[in-house]
Formats: structure tokens, sequence, C-alpha cells
């Protein structure tokens, strides 16, 4: 199979008829043999009818419905566990996205050798009040990760089969596939200018500065597991360690200060009359907790059954 075209959805009954109408021409006119898999997460409309009434007309069309709400990563997992195509492409089913970008994300891949390739939407039309927290989430998430992608939560994206069934999404890390993929040892990440249409119908589900700010705790989150989830001794552990340091010899230097005015006769006022003392007994406080933080999440993750699991990808 050629391509898989995976679209989470959540209430969009309106435009689905049209896009799936739209995708099966696209892919027929290029020859490519595809499926369709739209992922239903927990709609209250009647788009689970639509999609059961698309999949007895055309037998490349599957569903899956969620009993509630779980969210855009939520779905695409399923999405990704479920496929068969070379070629994975995902979008989302508001009728931004448009398939006609399909053809070109497909020779990106097959052709150009790229692991995953990234929709970028260039010019946007979208209100500011959505634009601005993107563009600011986009930096950030360029600066923490030094993958140069302009938009990293479009929903138009291409990748090889093998990075789908090797990368796990949840939560809310859909935003952050490619960084998920990147650890995963798929690096040839590319990006390619789509185009980017006005909604046509239903309502955005952007969720404003709320989904900014749990974007960037979520990037934390990432970046923490993907650099010292098997090695955490290395972060809390040196920032233990730091922090002791600076403690014990800020409580060394009040010590040696103290015992000089004494031997000079000079009247100095107690150690812990100073409040330096208490910064640095806090410090020196802090610095154990952090390294034994450390210590006790390396006995955890030494014991953890996947511990040992790494990608293979060819063998001899």
């Amino acid at each position: 199979m050629d391509i898989s075209v995976v679209i989470p959805l959540y209430n969009e009954d309106e435009s689905l008829p049209e896009l799936i109408a739209w995708i099966e021409r696209v892919v027929n006119a290029h020859g490519f043999s595809y499926e369709i898999v739209l992922v239903d997460d927990g709609s209250k409309d009647r788009s689970w009818e639509i999609i059961e009434a698309s999949a007895k007309r055309n037998e490349h069309i599957h569903g899956i419905k969620f009993r509630r709400n779980y969210g855009k990563s939520a779905a695409l997992h399923c999405g990704f566990q479920a496929v068969e195509g070379d070629v994975v492409i995902t979008m989302d089913a508001d009728m931004q996205d448009s398939p006609d970008e399909i053809p070109a994300l497909y020779d990106m891949i097959m052709k150009e050798d790229y692991d995953m390739v990234s929709g970028w939407k260039k010019k946007r039309y979208d209100p500011l009040s959505k634009t601005l927290p993107t563009k600011l989430f986009n930096a950030t998430a360029r600066k923490f990760s030094g993958i140069k992608l302009h938009d990293f939560n479009c929903g138009l994206k291409a990748y090889k089969n093998k990075v789908v069934k090797n990368i796990e999404v949840y939560g809310e890390m859909h935003r952050y596939i490619p960084i998920i993929a990147k650890q995963a040892g798929f690096s040839r990440i590319g990006e390619k200018v789509v185009q980017h249409r006005a909604r046509q119908y239903g309502v955005t589900k952007f969720g404003g500065l709320n989904r900014f700010i749990n974007g960037m705790l979520d990037l934390l989150s990432i970046t923490f597991i993907t650099r010292f989830s098997k090695k955490p001794m290395h972060l809390f552990g040196a920032l233990g360690t730091l922090l002791f340091i600076i403690g014990f010899f800020s409580a060394a230097w009040i010590g040696i200060d103290k015992l000089l005015c004494l031997s000079h006769g000079i009247q100095a006022r107690l150690v812990t009359d100073n409040p330096y003392f208490y910064i640095s007994l806090v410090c020196m406080l802090l610095g154990t907790q952090l390294f034994l933080t450390g210590f006790v999440a390396e006995l955890i993750s030494r014991s953890s059954s996947d511990r040992n699991v790494y990608l293979i990808e060819k063998k001899l």
C-alpha cells in the first residue's frame, strides 16, 4: 500500500463528506493504493454516521471510534497503530489542510528519503489570537529542540511507516512529534510550505492562552523525558552537587570570617545572625535532596521493564 491518510476528528460532520471526496479524487488521479483511517475522538454530532456510510461505500475507508474525547494525541496513536501504507500522512478534518499536498509529500518521503516532512502554513488565515501564541510556541520549540521547523504543530505531516510504528504519542505530545521522532533516531526531518485554507465549517478547537501554557509545560516534559529518562542522575545529581558545593563553601566562608574576626580581637555577630548562613544551609539541604532524588530515580530507571528497549534499524 502506498499511502495511509490518518485523520483525527471531533465534531466535524459538516466537513467530512467533502474532505473524504477530495482525498479520493487526489489519490485516484495519481494512481496511489491507499487507505483513509478516520479516528472519531468522541464526537457528539453525526461524524460517526458519516464514517460508517463512507466505509460501506469505499472499502479503503476505515473508522475508529472512541467512547469519549481523549484528545488528538490518543487519536493519532491509535491511527498509527492501524496503518499499513509505506507513507503515512496526517491531516486535520476541518478542511484547512489541502489534500492536494499529498502527492508532493509522498515524493519527499519516497524520492528524497526524508523520515518525516512537516507542513509549514507560511500564509495563515487564523486570527491574531491564534497566530501570535503559535509563533511564540514554535520559536521556543526550535530553541529547545534544535530542529529548524517553522510550524511544529501543523496537522499536515508525512512519515515513513517505520517512524509512526516506533514512536509513542500520548497526552498532548502530538505537538512534539518531530522532537520524539528525532530522539528515536529518525533525524531526516524536512519541511514543506503548504496551503492553509480558511475554516469553512464548525468552530476552532484552539484553546488560546491555556493551550500555549500547557504547550510550554509539555515541551519541558518531553525535553526532560527524551534526555534524562534513562540517566536521571545526570540532571538531578549535577544540580544537587552544584547547590551543595555553593552552600558548603558559603557556610565555610562565614565560619572562616568569624574566626578571623575573633583572632584579631574584633567583636563579630553570631553566625546564626547572618542571613547568608541560612541561605547556605538551604542550598546544602536542597543539593542533598536533589542528589538523593537522582539516586532514587536512577534505581527506578534501572528497574524499569523497558530499560534496555532500543530501536534496531537493521540486522545481518
